[in-house]
């Protein structure tokens, strides 16, 4: 067995049971399949006290609203004198589908499937006595983390509201920023057991729609159990898997979605998740942060040109010292040199294997700090950096250089707006370290080589990854790849985007 398990295990077949509970309409076979369910409820109710007429109200306790039940469903069913001059049953159910219940949503049911959802997702169903149909009424608690500032997102300068865990009030979020009649949202139903509603959003007469359809095309083909956490989203959709860098922007901000939907790209929302993703993305989208707009164009692109400079130092950086101190030390000045002769003089480990050891507990710091309470993550940081690393070097178990340079590379990794990119740079500085170690410079070279052909050959919903430094279908670009122009002089989408219309402003 493998670090990926029985990689040669025989996959049996999942095929798709339709209908899902094949079963009739009825109070039976309703309670047949919530008989093990402890919040399933039923009460049977007289019509405007007549005890010769009487329905059964069924309901999932905790998600629908007794509130709402009481005041919109019984005791209309309790005063409505008209429901007395029905004369069957099915007139009953006529005249309460056509305003004597005080609800907005009201729908008939003729199958099981649709019934037992509709119960699930906190509406109540009215059974009537000798009727194949049911009537469901929307009464759901809707209950929900209130709107607050984003927490992973820094707003310096912009709006303070961030997704939440409700669908619909995510997408109302959207709309409250991005007005136009033109967005479009289309939903489907993932997964078999978790039935988690996703929405696709784009602007109609700006969105290329073969772009939408590939989104919604992808979708569609995603078959699984559950879609509970962002990686169902994010790997199913991602044209290919074999790479470690992001290929979805995630974003907690309301307008950051609404500014990539009004560039044309195509927005994902997804119930249950507090964030939602823009589609395509590249290498450049993740080397943006959300307030570059917010601030002056100068200062934006220094802070870009920093960000790409840090790129390069947290990723080079490690790989450059072991391949200079090992193999290179003529390109070291003099005085230097003699420094880190002398400081290594007492520790017993090569090179390459201080500043792995010094990478690998970096990451353990990381992740301890991640995972353990907020107060005694911070605390373990301020230890492991402190004290460690400071114990560590009186031991002469690690030379000050190696712990200067693995401190840089990881304080430069920080500055990249993108968590998941920083991952990905993380990976590829270890695999940079090792071949420095043992093939110097051209090694180190030779990494960076397949680096840059590895993401050459990534794509992006038909987006080459590289972008804005690729050129895609052979077009050319407006505007620069680095550098934030003026906002006034930015009169063009992004042609990569294919848009139905390229000008976004006079």
């Amino acid at each position: 067995m493998g670090l990926f398990g029985r990689g040669r295990e025989s996959v049996p077949p999942h095929p798709r049971r339709e209908p899902r509970i094949d079963l009739p309409l009825s109070l039976e076979s309703l309670e047949r399949v919530f008989r093990d369910a402890v919040d399933f409820s039923k009460r049977e109710v007289q019509l405007a006290g007549d005890p010769e007429r009487v329905v059964t109200l069924c309901y999932i306790g905790g998600m629908a609203r007794m509130e709402r039940v009481n005041d919109y469903v019984l005791r209309p069913m309790a005063q409505d004198a008209g429901l007395l001059a029905c004369p069957d049953m099915a007139a009953v159910m006529r005249h309460m589908e056509l305003g004597a219940l005080y609800d907005l949503g009201v729908e008939r049911r003729r199958d099981m499937d649709r019934a037992a959802l509709d119960l699930v997702e906190g509406n109540c169903l009215l059974l009537f006595p000798g009727e194949s149909e049911v009537l469901s009424l929307n009464v759901g608690t809707e209950e929900k983390r209130s709107i607050s500032a984003p927490e992973n997102e820094t707003v310096l300068k912009g709006a303070r509201d961030a997704f939440v865990e409700s669908l619909r009030t995510n997408t109302s979020l959207v709309r409250r920023h991005l007005k136009a009649p033109e967005l479009k949202i289309k939903e489907q139903v993932v997964g078999r057991q978790s039935l988690t509603l996703v929405d696709v959003l784009y602007v109609e007469g700006i969105t290329d729609p073969a772009l939408v359809s590939r989104v919604e095309a992808q979708l569609a083909e995603l078959d699984i159990d559950a879609l509970l956490a962002t990686g169902n989203i994010e790997e199913y959709l991602a044209d290919q898997t074999r790479t470690p860098f992001p290929l979805l922007q995630h974003t907690e901000r309301p307008d950051r979605l609404c500014g990539g939907l009004a560039e044309g790209r195509v927005g994902i929302l997804v119930d249950g998740l507090p964030l939602g993703y823009l589609a395509p993305g590249v290498i450049g989208d993740f080397l943006r942060a959300p307030q570059d707009k917010s601030t002056n164009w100068m200062v934006a692109s220094m802070l870009t040109m920093l960000r790409y400079a840090c790129l390069l130092v947290t990723l080079v950086l490690p790989a450059l010292y072991v391949a200079m101190v090992t193999f290179h030390q003529e390109m070291i000045p003099t005085r230097l040199a003699m420094s880190i002769i002398a400081a290594k003089r007492d520790v017993p480990f090569i090179t390459l294997f201080e500043v792995l050891i010094l990478l690998i507990a970096f990451e353990i710091l990381q992740e301890a700090g991640l995972r353990l309470p907020q107060a005694i993550g911070q605390t373990v940081s301020i230890i492991g950096g402190l004290v460690v690393g400071t114990a560590a070097v009186e031991a002469k178990i690690i030379s000050p250089a190696v712990l200067i340079v693995v401190a840089i590379a990881g304080i430069a990794g920080y500055t990249m707006p993108s968590q998941e990119l920083a991952g990905a740079l993380r990976l590829w500085r270890f695999a940079l370290a090792v071949l420095a170690g043992f093939g110097g410079l051209f090694g180190a070279v030779l990494g960076l080589a397949g680096l840059v052909c590895h993401l050459a050959g990534v794509e992006s919903f038909g987006v080459s990854y590289l972008t804005p430094f690729a050129s895609n279908r052979g077009g050319e670009k407006e505007g620069r790849a680095v550098l934030r122009q003026p906002l006034p002089k930015t009169k063009l989408r992004p042609a990569v985007l294919n848009t139905k219309n390229r000008r976004n402003q006079g």
